[in-house]
């Protein structure tokens, strides 16, 4: 917006950091330090936006806000209440005496800026609203006045009366230039229904000429340092108007005239109110030209009363606004009660693919599907009972065969003549975008909701925006309980999820703005520490940052499945130890056994050949007793173990000892 922002501040440290903050985000700003300061700055000037601080000296806050809204001018303008203290009844009392946003001064500046973007953003698309209708209604109601009126000074009246209240100055006149170029006449003016045909001399009205020369609006916002004014100063003096904004009122490349606004006031007068202006200015020149043209139709002599009644009745219905029908960047279809059509612009025959001839020989269900023309009929009688829809799709089908969508709005402002005055544009394609979007947001939703990984979005404050099935059943929570209710930062433990956005902003890990495969612990809504693998990225909208999304895979039952492995690899281990152990044994059992065999065989021998009385057969006794029950014992180890890998006596093979302690010799000297 041009208009600056007014700041309103007793503590200069305050407001000078707070214009300072505005400037910087490139909005205008200006400072007052007390409420009567802002209320004088405020007669002379029209803000974007106050900031208003409620606690000050000499007058507070309330009190200017509660002025702001009793001034006229002023009352639509925003104003955002500012206070150090954090109290409900600041809140309440600022809100009902107006206030349209209230911030803490202790906010972060960004926060502060986006409520004064916020703010502005709505007052702007308000203002947009306000001004399509306010020009659509304006439109109809000069054609209504056209429509009702050949007494062409009630509707130069009219016209100026309402343009000045719409645009709130403080005089609106209509000057008509006259025979000589130096001379025009006043016509009609807002504030003197009795004034009429003023005669005024040119010469000194430098910003009529200007107009009338150049053929395009002129605006003086400072009609006292306006140099266009200058001689006018110099010689005449001003008549107490500050701002003047003039229209050339133009037909067919002739200028016919001015529409001359004056205000006491600074005004800016915005581009939409310009071009109002400049479509009524247009309107007006058809106007007198059709209001001359009915005047020499009068004049004509009569033909027979049915072709003088039917020429009259459709010059009352178009001729008036015919050209600026035509000009319409819309479709403009007039049809009767019965649906028949009587009068359709260039732009109509142009979507349609109808010509004049064939428009005005068929009616309005003729060039509807089948399906449509129930509707149809439903709509004309609706227009009896005095119903016009607005922003109806209707299909059609062009003269081509093929079918179109139009957003179509119908209006009342020709009923006393028994018609109905309709504009339509073709909106085929954006219908088709429309659906096409909504299915391919529809997709993007189904692979969201249908992804094994937990999709998380958050914007960059933390605030949860997205919550897919999959991240429900890894974090616990209904995506009711998280998305625009909850911070993402209650999914980390805490500082992890500073750190994380920490890693996904350094340019050394994946790339500024990513993050891959990232082992990260999470945490369940009971508690539960929950182990999962993190690839994130920035949300990018016009290179600024705006939110991060997060992709969580769950790796416990991964990290389980090693766990099991590992201890199965152990376990594995453990037992090869067990069965080389029992190898050894077996070996050493076999091998020990041709040993004792050999040694049961001598001491037998020398027990049969030693006398029973000597010390020796004794002692051999006790060597075979023994043998024996070793023997045994390697026996049992033998069949306990069973190992068997070299022949033996008796055709029975088991485990090399000598074979296996040579391989062991290798493997030590290799280590």
């Amino acid at each position: 917006m041009a208009e600056p922002i007014l700041v309103v501040d007793d503590d200069t440290v305050t407001r000078e950091a707070i214009v300072d903050l505005l400037v910087g985000a490139s909005l205008k700003a200006v400072a007052v330090p007390d409420g009567p300061s802002a209320l004088e700055w405020l007669e002379g000037e029209l803000p974007s936006l106050v900031l208003l601080d409620v606690t000050m000296p000499k007058m507070d806050g309330y009190e200017v806000l509660r002025r702001i809204r009793e001034t006229p001018h002023l009352s639509s303008v925003p104003v955002v209440v500012m206070t150090a203290l954090d109290s409900d009844g600041q809140v309440e009392r600022a809100f009902a005496a107006g206030a349209d946003d209230f911030v803490q001064k202790r906010l972060r500046g960004l926060e502060i800026v986006a409520r004064v973007r916020a703010q502005l953003r709505m007052r702007d698309y308000g203002e947009r609203l306000a001004y399509r209708e306010r020009d659509l209604r304006t439109v109809v109601e000069l054609i209504q006045t056209l429509a009702s009126s050949l007494d062409i000074r009630d509707i130069l009246f009219t016209l100026v009366t309402r343009l000045a209240a719409i645009v709130k100055v403080d005089r609106c006149s209509i000057v008509l230039l006259g025979e000589r170029s130096d001379i025009g006449y006043v016509v009609a003016t807002s504030d003197n229904e009795q004034l009429r045909d003023l005669p005024i001399n040119l010469t000194k009205y430098p910003e009529i000429r200007e107009t009338l020369t150049s053929g395009s609006a002129v605006v003086i916002r400072d009609a006292a340092n306006h140099p266009l004014l200058r001689a006018v100063r110099q010689h005449d003096g001003l008549t107490g108007f500050t701002s003047l904004a003039l229209v050339p009122i133009v037909h067919e490349g002739r200028a016919l005239g001015v529409i001359f606004l004056r205000a006491k006031r600074k005004v800016v007068f915005s581009d939409e109110e310009m071009t109002l202006l400049q479509t009524v200015s247009n309107a007006t020149g058809i106007a007198l030209r059709n209001a001359r043209i009915l005047q020499e139709l009068k004049k004509e002599n009569q033909q027979s009363v049915e072709a003088r009644a039917e020429a009259e009745h459709r010059m009352q219905l178009f001729q008036r606004y015919r050209d600026f029908f035509e000009s319409a960047a819309d479709g403009i279809v007039v049809i009767d009660q019965t649906g028949g059509i009587l009068f359709a612009n260039p732009r109509a025959r142009e979507i349609t693919g109808f010509s004049e001839t064939d428009l005005a020989d068929i009616k309005l269900n003729e060039v509807l599907p089948v399906e449509e023309q129930k509707r149809a009929l439903r709509l004309v009688r609706g227009f009896r009972e005095s119903i016009y829809p607005q922003g109806v799709d209707v299909r059609i089908r062009r003269k081509q065969g093929e079918e179109i969508v139009l957003s179509v709005n119908f209006s009342s402002v020709l009923r006393e003549e028994g018609a109905v005055l309709f504009t339509f544009r073709d909106v085929t394609m954006d219908r088709k975008t429309e659906i096409e979007l909504k299915q391919t947001k529809e997709y993007f939703e189904r692979v969201i909701e249908s992804s094994v990984d937990a999709i998380v979005s958050a914007n960059l404050s933390g605030l949860v925006l997205l919550f897919n099935r999959a991240a429900s059943r890894i974090f616990g929570y209904e995506p009711s309980e998280v998305i625009g209710k909850m911070s993402v930062e209650k999914l980390y433990p805490p500082a992890v999820a500073r750190e994380v956005m920490q890693r996904i902003r350094d340019p050394n890990t994946c790339g500024p703005g990513r993050l891959e495969d990232y082992r990260v612990d999470m945490l369940h809504s009971n508690g539960e520490i929950i182990a999962v693998k993190l690839s994130a990225a920035l949300i990018m909208e016009n290179e600024r940052a705006v939110g991060s999304v997060g992709i969580f895979t769950d790796i416990r039952e991964k990290l389980r499945m090693e766990a099991r492995l590992t201890k199965a690899q152990e376990e594995l281990r453990e037992r090869e130890k067990h069965a080389a152990v029992a190898e050894l044994a077996g070996a050493a059992a076999h091998e020990l056994n041709q040993p004792l065999t050999s040694i049961i065989g001598y001491a037998e021998l020398l027990l049969r050949r030693l006398e029973q009385a000597s010390p020796l057969h004794n002692a051999a006794d006790i060597i075979i007793t023994q043998a024996e029950r070793m023997a045994e014992i390697v026996r049992k180890i033998g069949k306990i173990t069973k190992y068997e890998t070299k022949t033996y006596v008796g055709g029975a093979k088991i485990l090399d000892l000598d074979k296996a302690a040579s391989e062991a010799e290798l493997k030590d000297i290799h280590r």
